[in-house]
């Protein structure tokens, strides 16, 4: 059944204002997290709870009001009262403050932890039971909009059985959080634990292409994207793992393509030309000499000075990076390995705005482009998902890749092959590949993760037998 987006009960115990209410609406319909705990809570209130709940995290100051609070919202100023007293508060809030992500994240873990906590209250204490029972039948009886209008006005009637029955409700509760308080609190720790964790797995998914830019790369996805794969993240522990293997393999894509620039401004030997920074100290001496001054600038004029010799690095954006990955039923088991490799690779196609090919394959074939190595939280989506199976066609794959190349505007693609099978390629397919691989100018490294590479050698430039994805032999693919 599909969820409500719709906020209808804007009631508050906190300072919230008009700006906080309508961001709040916003962002409820922009998370499926929301609606789920909304869907599942275990107060009448729940809708009014999460909206204060996500203002205490979010606003610069908020406070608790002491008067003009609706009756029926006693429940939820007691739990907020014993979430904000908390010594660990303001550590929270210093995540949580201003941002809209993770104050939205951050109130999905609290509501998750609330509903377990109250489910849990509940089942040892039937009394709790009977009461929150209660007052659920007598709220469906005044609609909160009727108890707004009238309270204060009757004493009798619904709107006062209401009033009394969460009177009761309220004493129990605060009852309860003093007894059970520590385990209340322990959750609330829980939840923030499990928000940093959510928050770094999109930065995991999301960025990722530059240290310590995470947050600025995550920023510059659109706020439903992003509250979008953190629902994911938080209910599916495939993408958990997945965001676990992209953040270590990006951590190694960085190192080596660090290393690839340090080498690339070694000094290697000796040669003329007339770039000021690379002069060798024996010409900077002779510009200091008046005597040898003149020479000096004449030389330097038609290029003629020695310089130090360095090995250039290379262009960027020169062409498309092809991935081939098999996912035949034998790769199953590296199947979240594998998405984590691949969003190591976006991370670099991203920096060096080059598009990047998916190509999965098994006997059959399925083709994703990511642009600059851009990937939507649908495309994340569905490549956490897909998985082939089935039987291996090498020649499936490399004719996919050549057709990717034969569109693409650049030359000197990069190729990458993955795969633990063997197949058999007919040497006519063999001869065309090659001769298409020389014209192309394009290369192409396999990673095998079987035990013959005899195949894989007649149409690949370099094969290096690897265990598995997080094998070092692996890594070459990163200095692309």
């Amino acid at each position: 059944m599909k969820r409500s987006k719709i906020v209808r009960d804007q009631r508050s115990v906190l300072n919230t204002d008009a700006y906080d209410k309508r961001r709040f609406k916003e962002l409820f319909e922009m998370s499926e997290g929301l609606q789920k705990v909304r869907e599942e809570g275990q107060l009448p209130t729940t809708e009014s709870l999460l909206g204060d709940i996500w203002a205490a995290l979010y606003k610069m100051k908020p406070r608790i009001l002491k008067e003009g609070i609706n009756p029926a919202l006693k429940p939820n100023r007691t739990i907020l009262e014993k979430i904000m007293s908390d010594e660990h508060f303001e550590e929270y809030r210093s995540f949580t403050k201003l941002d809209d992500l993770v104050a939205t994240v951050c109130t999905v873990k609290f509501g998750e932890k609330i509903n377990f906590w109250l489910a849990e209250a509940k089942a040892l204490d039937e009394d709790l039971l009977k009461q929150m029972e209660a007052v659920e039948s007598l709220q469906d009886d005044v609609p909160f909009e009727q108890a707004d209008e009238e309270q204060g006005e009757i004493e009798d009637g619904p709107i006062q059985e209401l009033a009394d029955a969460t009177d009761k409700l309220n004493d129990k509760l605060e009852l309860t959080l003093e007894t059970n308080g520590e385990r209340f609190l322990q959750a609330i720790d829980e939840a923030v634990d499990e928000t940093i964790k959510v928050k770094d797995s999109l930065i995991s998914l999301m960025g990722g292409s530059t240290a310590g830019k995470g947050d600025a790369e995550l920023k510059k996805v659109p706020l439903r994207e992003q509250l979008a794969i953190a629902d994911q993240v938080a209910m599916d522990p495939k993408m958990q793992e997945i965001a676990e293997w992209a953040g270590r393999f990006q951590e190694v894509a960085r190192e080596k393509q660090k290393t690839n620039y340090i080498e690339a401004m070694e000094r290697r030997g000796v040669t003329m030309g007339s770039e000021l920074e690379r002069l060798l100290p024996m010409e900077l001496g002779l510009y200091s000499n008046k005597k040898t001054k003149k020479d000096f600038l004449r030389r330097f004029a038609e290029g003629e000075t020695m310089q130090f010799e360095q090995k250039k690095r290379e262009n960027l954006g020169k062409g498309p990076i092809v991935f081939c990955l098999d996912q035949s039923g034998s790769m199953k088991l590296l199947d979240n390995q594998s998405k984590g490799f691949i969003l190591a690779l976006l991370s670099i196609a991203k920096k060096q705005r080059r598009d990047l090919c998916v190509l999965l394959f098994s006997t059959v074939i399925q083709k994703d482009i990511y642009v600059k190595g851009k990937i939507t939280s649908n495309e994340l989506a569905r490549l956490a998902r897909t998985y082939l199976g089935g039987g291996t066609d090498f020649s499936l794959s490399l004719q996919g890749a050549l057709e990717v190349i034969e569109e693409s505007t650049f030359k000197n693609a990069d190729v990458i092959f993955v795969s633990d099978g063997e197949d058999e390629i007919s040497e006519s397919f063999l001869n065309q590949f090659n001769e298409k691989k020389k014209q192309k100018e394009f290369n192409v490294l396999t990673l095998v993760l079987g035990k013959d590479t005899t195949i894989a050698e007649s149409f690949s430039d370099r094969v290096i037998h690897v265990t598995d994805f997080d094998d070092e032999g692996s890594f070459v693919a990163f200095e692309i």
